[in-house]
Parts: C-alpha cells; sequence; structure tokens
C-alpha cells in the first residue's frame, strides 16, 4: 500500500486527517499561490491544489499525494487572507449578515493516476457588531486564513447556518475526499472498540 502524503502546511488539515483515521506525512509545497486575475474560485482552488500536488509528488513519486486550497467567495469575489488588520476589518464588516461560500479545491495524485475536485458550502454569518468585530481583530485567528475568520474558533459566533460540509469550511471536505482516497486505496484505521 502507498504512503500518504499531505502537501499542506495547514494544522487544520492534519488535524481532520488525523481524526478522520489517515496515518500521513505532511511536505508542504513550496510554489507560490498566485492565480492569474478573473478566475472563477472554484477553478483557482483547484489550480492551486493541482500545482500543490504536482510539486509534491515530483519529490515523493511512489505516494499519494494530497493537496487542497480553500477560498472564500462573497458575490463572486475571491476574499483571501486579509493583508492587514484593516483589511481584516473590511471583510467581516462586508461578510456580516450575509451568506458567502467556501469552496476548497483537492488534488489526489500518483504517477499513474488523477483526481482533482471542489467542494462548495454556503455560511451565513448573523449580523456583526462594531465591537464584537474589534474584539476579534485583536487576537490572533483571523490574519492566516481565508475571509478572516475561523469556523473551529472563535469565528464560531458569527456563523449562524452552513449549508453543505462543515469540514469543507474548516479546509478539507472529508467526506467526499475520504470516496476520493478510496479510489487510490488509502482507507482510514480504527481503533478497535472494547
Amino acid at each position: 500500500m502507498s504512503s500518504l502524503i499531505l502537501a499542506s502546511k495547514s494544522p487544520r488539515r492534519s488535524e481532520l486527517l488525523q481524526k478522520a483515521g489517515y496515518t500521513f506525512t505532511v511536505r508542504q509545497a513550496e510554489g507560490p499561490e498566485t492565480l492569474p486575475g478573473g478566475s472563477a474560485p472554484e477553478e483557482a482552488v483547484q489550480q492551486l491544489a493541482r500545482r500543490k500536488a504536482e510539486e509534491v509528488l515530483e519529490h515523493y513519486p511512489d505516494s499519494v499525494v494530497l493537496a487542497a486550497d480553500t477560498m472564500i467567495s462573497l458575490d463572486g469575489r475571491i476574499l483571501g487572507k486579509p493583508v492587514s488588520k484593516e483589511d481584516a476589518r473590511r471583510t467581516l464588516e462586508a461578510l456580516s449578515g450575509r451568506t458567502h461560500e467556501v469552496y476548497t479545491g483537492a488534488a489526489v495524485f500518483t504517477k499513474r493516476r488523477k483526481s482533482v475536485f471542489f467542494v462548495k458550502t454556503e455560511v451565513r454569518f448573523c449580523p456583526l457588531d462594531t465591537d464584537l468585530i474589534q474584539s476579534y481583530l485583536a487576537t490572533a485567528e483571523p490574519y492566516d486564513k481565508a475571509g478572516s475568520y475561523a469556523v473551529q474558533g472563535q469565528g464560531s459566533l458569527f456563523v449562524e447556518a452552513v449549508q453543505g460540509d462543515f469540514y469543507n469550511v474548516m479546509g478539507l471536505p472529508v467526506s467526499r475526499l475520504s470516496r476520493e482516497l478510496r479510489l487510490f486505496h488509502i482507507v482510514p484505521s480504527f481503533p478497535p472498540t472494547y
């Protein structure tokens, strides 16, 4: 059986894979995460995941490589990681009381087989007041997250509803991914229960 390589530095993706019962090694892709302007979010996340998987597969040609990328879209506009506190504030104000989409693209590659797909989840925020946004911006949480929030952390206070795969919002659509990995003969191991 081939070994699984996670081509991501995301602690959330590692945690989700571990909790799902997978054994893997982390090898971060180093290439740029830039795309030409005008890419649709579902295309952009798949392109970036594909690039990461290709890069890491070059170094681990006998493994199964999993790469992923997550983006948030509001009104068709991609919202990336904030570049400043002010950028994070503008993003959260824009998301306040509205529904946005979270797209995760995933690529599972071997030398002989390649699978690339995306999953979309809709997230509705409750209205956010200025004090709540300011308090959140005082934490470290929003600054390395697409959309300036972490649904698994204090950003959960903002979420009114989720339509679709919750884990996709954290950066890895675990259910769909497990079906893809099975095609590559990668299955989770569950500890025995007594």
